[in-house]
C-alpha cells in the first residue's frame, strides 16, 4: 500500500471504526508501520455500556493483554502504574480502565464521534459522522464488535424490551431487586448474570434447553486427559484456554485454521464456542434453581408480566433475561451502505476474509467476532486481537513481508504454549 502524504484533514489512509481491544490494537500496529490512521468511537464503549457491573473476565491473565507491537502497555504495566494488586479474577471495571489507559498511549487522538454510515467512493470510502462531517479513507477496518448482533430467540419476537431484554442491555443488576427473573441460556453470560441478579436480591431461575457444562471441571475430563495433565501440568494448557482439549491448541493457530475448508472451520467453531460456564461460578449458583433440558414453547405478555409455556409446565415471571449469545451477520451492520453490504461475499452470514482480513470489497476489512468464520474461535476473544492487528499491519504497512512473516509465523503457532517463549516473542515484536 502506498502512503499518501499532504492530504486534507478530512482524509486518511485507514479509518478504524471501533475503539475496543481490537480497534486499539490494530491502531497501535498500523502506526508502528507508519500508516496514517484515524480511530473512531468511544474507548471500550461495549464493555462500559453492555457488560454487567461486577462481572469477572473469563479469559486468563496472559490472554487479556491488549496487543501492542513492542509488547508494551500490558495489564501488568497498568496495575503497576496504578499501584493495584493483581486480582485472582479480573473485574470488568479494571479491564475497562486498562483499555482507556491503553488508548491514551496508542490513540490519544481518538475521535469519539459515532460513524453513522460507510459508503463507497472512488478509490476508497466516505464515512459520515454523527454531526454530518464527511471523512474520506482509502481503507476501512471494521472493529465494531458484538453490538447489535445479540440473538433473540423467535419465541420472544414482538415482546417489549421492558419485559424481555438481552443480557447486553443491562449493566446494573440491582434494578431487578425483588423481581422474579427467568434467565434463558446456559453459557458464561447466563450463569454469571443469574449469579449477579441473585446477589442483587432478585428471585432468579435459569432455564436452558441443554445441561450446564462446566469449563475446567475435573469431573468432565477423560482418564487419559487427567493422566496427561498429571504428567505435563500447566504445559497442557494453552494461554487462551478457548475450547476443550486438544482443540484448544488448534485454536491458537488462526493462520492455519484460515486454510482449512469452510466446513471444517464451522465444526471447529461450533465445538469450541459451545456454551460453557467457568467452574468458579458454580458455588454462586448453588441456591439458584435450574430447569435444564427444558424448551420454551411459547412466550406471551400477561399484563405487566411474561407467561412462559415450557415443554414441561409453565412459568409467569416479571422479566425474562436472554443470555442467548450473539450471531454475527453482515445484514445487521446497518452502518454499511446497502450497496457495500450487497457486495460482500459471505459464508453463512459472516464475511469471507483474506489473510489480511480484507473482504471481497477491496479496502474493507473486518476484525474481531466478524472474523471467526474465517479464522476460528480465537477471534471471538481478546487474545485474538494481536493476531488480527499484526496481519492487518503486515498487509497494509511498509515493512517487508519476509520480516513480518518471520515474526508472525512463529508466534501464530503453538509457541504460545510456554510463557517463556511467549514473553520472548513479545520482546521480538
Amino acid at each position: 500500500m502506498n502512503i499518501v502524504v499532504n492530504r486534507p484533514d478530512n482524509s486518511c489512509d485507514v479509518a478504524i471504526i471501533g475503539a475496543g481491544p481490537y480497534g486499539l490494537a490494530t491502531a497501535a500496529h498500523l502506526r508502528a508501520v507508519d500508516v496514517s490512521v484515524r480511530v473512531f468511537g468511544e474507548a471500550m464503549s461495549f464493555w462500559r455500556r453492555n457488560m454487567p457491573i461486577g462481572m469477572k473476565l473469563r479469559s486468563p491473565w496472559i490472554a487479556t493483554h491488549i496487543a501492542e507491537p513492542r509488547g508494551r502497555y500490558r495489564l501488568d504495566d497498568y496495575f503497576g502504574e496504578m499501584g493495584l494488586a493483581r486480582p485472582e479474577l479480573l473485574p470488568v471495571e479494571n479491564f475497562i480502565d486498562y483499555g482507556t489507559w491503553f488508548k491514551d498511549r496508542v490513540a490519544p487522538d481518538l475521535d469519539t464521534r459515532t460513524v453513522v454510515r460507510v459508503a463507497p467512493r472512488d478509490g476508497g470510502f466516505r464515512l459520515v459522522l454523527e454531526d454530518g462531517e464527511n471523512i474520506f479513507a482509502s481503507r476501512v477496518v471494521m472493529a465494531t464488535g458484538l453490538l447489535h448482533h445479540e440473538h433473540r430467540p423467535a419465541e420472544f419476537d414482538g415482546l417489549p424490551r421492558s419485559l424481555v431484554s438481552h443480557s447486553c442491555e443491562h449493566t446494573d443488576s440491582a434494578q431487578f431487586r425483588g423481581r422474579r427473573v427467568a434467565v434463558i441460556g446456559r453459557g458464561q453470560s447466563a450463569c454469571e448474570s443469574a449469579a449477579l441478579l441473585h446477589e442483587a436480591g432478585a428471585d432468579v431461575e435459569i432455564i436452558c434447553r441443554g445441561r450446564l457444562v462446566w469449563n475446567a471441571d475435573p469431573g468432565n475430563r477423560s482418564a487419559l486427559r487427567n493422566g496427561v495433565r498429571a504428567l505435563l501440568g500447566k504445559a497442557l494448557i494453552p494461554p487462551s484456554q478457548v475450547g476443550p482439549f486438544p482443540y484448544n491448541w488448534l485454536v491458537e493457530a488462526p493462520a492455519f485454521i484460515h486454510h482449512l475448508p469452510a466446513a471444517a472451520r464451522d465444526r471447529l467453531n461450533e465445538h469450541c464456542l459451545h456454551p460453557t460456564a467457568i467452574l468458579w461460578l458454580r458455588p454462586r449458583l448453588q441456591d439458584i434453581p435450574r430447569l435444564e433440558g427444558t424448551r420454551i414453547v411459547a412466550a406471551r405478555r400477561d399484563g405487566d408480566r411474561i407467561a412462559l409455556t415450557l415443554d414441561g409446565g409453565s412459568r409467569c415471571v416479571d422479566h425474562v433475561l436472554l443470555a442467548t449469545g450473539y450471531r454475527m451477520s453482515v445484514d445487521k451492520m446497518q452502518i454499511l451502505d446497502p450497496q457495500l453490504r450487497s457486495r460482500i461475499v459471505r459464508h453463512g452470514d459472516s464475511p469471507v476474509l483474506s489473510a489480511g482480513f480484507e473482504s471481497s470489497v477491496a479496502g474493507l476489512h473486518f476484525i474481531g467476532a466478524a472474523a471467526v468464520s474465517s479464522f476460528g474461535p480465537l477471534l471471538r476473544f481478546i487474545a485474538g486481537a494481536g493476531f488480527a492487528a499484526r496481519r492487518v499491519a503486515r498487509a497494509l504497512g511498509n515493512r517487508s513481508r519476509s520480516s513480518r512473516a518471520g515474526a508472525d509465523g512463529h508466534f501464530d503457532l503453538l509457541a504460545q504454549g510456554a510463557p517463556a517463549l511467549l514473553d520472548a516473542e513479545r520482546k521480538r515484536l
